[in-house]
């Protein structure tokens, strides 16, 4: 018997959580007929069933046995319930375009509820069966994550990944400081925004100001916003008004003449924009491919996280649809940033090229920025870019996420007629000949990893590397993030490209 349990291994996986719907019993029989499992029936999602056996729950595939007894099921998925539970501005914008987006893609119809909060049906088109039913319940991030463990949600909106859950990326999003329209301050500092959320800041002429009072607004420490900023500037925010959620944070700054804040880039509402700076004045631009490149060292993901447990088909099905461009249209439509990839020309890039002649002088010289917008002249960057973590030769898992996205572009023909260039860049610590040879070591680290994930791709295919140390910074190197964000391996694409044009050379 126990040499028959191992061979039903083929076809049952253990179920790690799971609630009981009814209980009744079956025996299941593998089509081979010589695998026979008996056990109480907990549920049927229209592919696998569940069983309750001497062996434990188990998750078995209906195609690969028959059900014998009275409680088996019609081999028809039931009703799918897709409940949703997390961060209250981005449900409210994202997930009913989103699952309309879904439900039209595949020909269902598509209707939202009329009850409190959002609710929504997906029927049949021809018989009007339901075949799902979504609903979202805004909540704080705790008691989502409750939810979703003990079975009483199927997803969970955050911004922050969270262990033992899965996570599929939905959105990006970017933290901007916001301020009342009618607020005169031209720009303020990542040093100086830091010492205003500490508390340390107090008055507007500290931020380059009118010397008023500055009051400091910020969601409720337990929300979704308050956590992820939390984590990304390590530093307890000190405010002087909290509030649940962001929308009600924008119309309170916009409100308040005195007032900052900082919320997410789809939320600025009636407020505006306050300019983002670099300790050295270099301007940090929330743009959609700043933000894809994480060249805006704010930029904030949007995840579903998904339990530790079998979903409904359907659940499965839109968490897939949200790789496609169908669903990133949504995403931008939402005032979102998509996750698509995007191409920019070099030309375009005047900011960065100020950057590099304002930091030219004995390191970087007038001969390698020549090189340097030779190779530029004609190119289109795109928004893949490679990071490692701080101290290591491991690549961030975005950067890792982005050498899955780069095979696959390459292996479907999505570079015809152009070459790639991967372009390693170093920050200004050290040697200037050191970090040429560091930023070309980085790109070749990049080009490896690309090679082992896609071990068919031809040596014509795979992308030249260069290095330029630190002749393109993207930040001033004063400050731990201003250094990371110069640590890069930029993706460009080069038509016509000749290398003996353009080697670059210690």
């Amino acid at each position: 018997m126990l040499g028959k349990a191992g061979r039903a291994a083929v076809f049952v996986a253990l179920l790690i959580q799971g609630t009981a719907a009814f209980a009744q019993d079956v025996t299941l029989i593998a089509r081979e007929g010589d695998i026979v499992l008996s056990g109480s029936l907990q549920g049927f999602d229209g592919e696998f069933y569940r069983v309750e056996t001497r062996y434990g729950l188990l998750t078995i595939d209906s195609q690969g046995v028959i059900c014998e007894g009275p409680a088996c099921p019609d081999l028809t998925a039931p009703k799918a319930v897709i409940r949703v539970a997390g961060a209250p501005d981005a449900g409210a914008r994202l997930l009913p375009g989103l699952f309309r987006a879904f439900a039209e893609s595949r020909g269902l119809v598509y209707e939202e509820g009329t009850g409190p909060g959002w609710s929504a049906l997906i029927l049949d088109p021809e018989s009007r069966k339901e075949l799902a039913e979504v609903s979202f319940a805004p909540m704080h991030p705790g008691l989502a994550s409750k939810e979703l463990a003990e079975g009483n949600a199927e997803l969970k909106l955050t911004s922050r990944p969270e262990a033992p859950f899965g996570s599929r990326a939905v959105a990006l999003d970017a933290l901007v400081p916001i301020m009342a329209p009618d607020n005169p301050t031209p720009e303020v500092s990542t040093v100086e925004l830091a010492a205003a959320l500490a508390g340390e800041a107090k008055n507007w002429a500290d931020l380059g100001g009118p010397d008023m009072p500055l009051v400091l607004h910020a969601m409720a420490p337990d929300t979704d916003l308050a956590r992820a900023l939390d984590d990304r500037l390590g530093i307890a925010i000190k405010a002087d008004v909290l509030h649940d959620d962001m929308a009600g944070l924008a119309a309170a700054v916009a409100k308040d003449p005195w007032a900052l804040a900082i919320t997410g880039r789809a939320e600025v509402g009636p407020a505006r924009l306050l300019p983002l700076t670099d300790s050295c004045g270099f301007p940090l631009l929330a743009t959609p491919m700043a933000v894809k490149a994480e060249d805006y060292p704010l930029a904030l993901p949007v995840f579903l996280l998904t339990p530790q447990r079998r979903l409904p088909l359907l659940a499965r099905e839109f968490l897939e649809f949200l790789a496609t461009p169908t669903a990133e249209a949504v995403v931008a439509r939402a005032g979102f940033v998509d996750r698509a990839t995007e191409r920019a020309p070099m030309t375009m890039d005047g900011l960065r090229l100020i950057n590099a002649i304002q930091g030219a002088g004995e390191d970087v010289t007038l001969a390698d920025l020549k090189r340097l917008v030779a190779l530029m002249d004609g190119a289109d960057r795109m928004s893949l870019t490679f990071r490692f973590e701080d101290g290591a030769t491991v690549l961030t898992p975005s950067s890792q996420e982005n050498i899955t996205d780069l095979a696959r572009l390459i292996a479907s023909g999505g570079f015809a007629g152009e070459a790639l260039v991967l372009a390693g860049f170093s920050d200004g610590s050290g040697a200037a000949e050191a970090n040429l040879a560091l930023s070309l070591e980085r790109a070749a680290r990049v080009a490896t990893e690309l090679q082992a994930a896609a071990p068919d791709l031809r040596p014509d295919q795979m992308p030249r590397t260069l290095g330029f140390g630190e002749a393109l910074p993207m930040a001033c190197d004063e400050t731990a993030a201003g250094r990371h964000l110069n640590r890069r391996v930029e993706l460009w694409l080069v038509p016509d490209f000749t290398p003996e044009a353009t080697e670059i050379t210690p």
